[in-house]
């Protein structure tokens, strides 16, 4: 009797690794499913356009919806700078945030800083639009911009990107309440991977007369590369797809222009403005080309990130 209860519950150990094993795989394999159908619906919305325009939709800057005419030039480069200067803000403050509350905060305030931190990552977009729309937008148009017109439009080459009159809204604007969205993201992931790090390495680093910024830069940033390139990866993500925050201060002009202080548009921006108003199968098949094109880049550079991950790795292995 004890021998036939052990033989049966051994089958039926069995079969349920069975199941919990084929279910995983199912799972996993859902996910390239529901990729493959987003992309497929994507191509199959676009052909009407694609057809219509080809590869000169990628070049045209000429967004006409009255003589069916759409180009996605300048949706793309709106998006491209905004999320590239988004980047550029949020990548150093949340690496000084992430420092601070690892290494240098004082235990009382770790706790509250990073729940912080952790409400602003909470917060919806269309609340970071709307704050920007009527709060940020005034003051940036009646203290920074004149500033900035002053002091850097009257520049070599650097002053047309800060010339215009001072309306507020613009494609810097956007890109400063787009850095502030990310700044949460990037930090909570940073801090995490940060703390991972064994106390012992950083402990021998001090020990040998290293400073603060020497640990970090020496042993705890190839200690966890691989998270920081994460955390900043989706930081982009999200900065490229953002869409309530950016319509509310691109001005979503389709326009394109030297200066970072005229209005612009993304490609989120201009999804959320026109799609509910696209009349006619062209113009709703351009937008939805759109979209297949911000999926595009997501890929891309996503691949890129970790395609320079890799070489990295290989090198620090020949280096070993």
């Amino acid at each position: 009797m004890p021998m036939f209860s052990l033989e049966a519950r051994l089958k039926r150990q069995a079969v349920l690794d069975m199941l919990f094993r084929t279910l995983t795989r199912i799972s996993a394999f859902s996910v390239l499913a529901l990729l493959a159908a987003i992309i497929f619906s994507l191509v199959v919305g676009s052909m009407p356009a694609i057809h219509a325009f080809g590869f000169g939709f990628l070049t045209s800057p000429e967004w006409d919806p009255v003589n069916d005419k759409f180009g996605a030039l300048i949706p793309i480069v709106g998006t491209l700078i905004t999320s590239g200067i988004a980047l550029l803000i949020a990548i150093p403050v949340s690496f000084g945030i992430a420092i601070f509350l690892t290494e240098l905060s004082p235990r009382i305030l770790r706790r509250p800083l990073g729940i912080a931190i952790e409400l602003l990552a909470g917060i919806p977009s269309i609340i970071y639009g709307m704050w920007g729309l009527f709060v940020f937008v005034p003051v940036f148009a009646d203290h920074v911009e004149p500033w900035l017109n002053d002091h850097l439009g009257v520049m070599p080459y650097i002053g047309p990107l800060f010339s215009g009159p001072p309306m507020g809204i613009g494609i810097l604007t956007a890109s400063i309440i787009l850095s502030i969205m990310v700044i949460p993201f990037i930090t909570s992931v940073m801090r995490d991977v940060f703390d991972v790090v064994p106390t012992l390495l950083k402990e021998s680093a001090y020990g040998l007369g290293a400073t603060t910024w020497e640990v970090m830069w020496r042993i705890v940033l190839p200690y966890t590369k691989v998270g920081v390139a994460g955390g900043i990866m989706l930081g982009l993500g999200r900065a490229l797809g953002e869409t309530m925050a950016v319509t509310f201060v691109i001005g979503n002009a389709h326009e394109l222009t030297k200066s970072l202080l005229m209005p612009g548009n993304s490609i989120s921006s201009a999804l959320a403005n026109e799609f509910t108003e696209a009349v006619g199968e062209l113009y709703t098949s351009s937008l939805i080309e759109l979209g297949l094109i911000l999926f595009f880049i997501t890929f891309v550079v996503l691949s890129i990130a970790r395609f320079m991950l890799y070489k990295l790795g290989q090198r620090e292995g020949q280096a070993a």
